[in-house]
């Protein structure tokens, strides 16, 4: 039975993950936001980058 409960879990991980990441990412960014712009910069990028993974893939 906790097999079947932690195979759900990995596949959610792997549908949802990186949207979840984007999300996070965008929500740092916009509480930093002109604090430090190298920070900004690096988790804007990163909210492209999973942000795309979530949907492409």
């Amino acid at each position: 039975m906790s097999s079947d409960g932690s195979s759900k879990l990995a596949r959610w991980r792997e549908k949802y993950g990186s949207l979840v990441i984007a999300l996070c990412c965008l929500c740092s960014t916009i509480t930093s936001w002109g604090d430090n712009w190298i920070l900004t910069g690096i988790l804007l990028l990163g909210v492209l980058i999973c942000g795309t993974i979530g949907i492409l893939i």
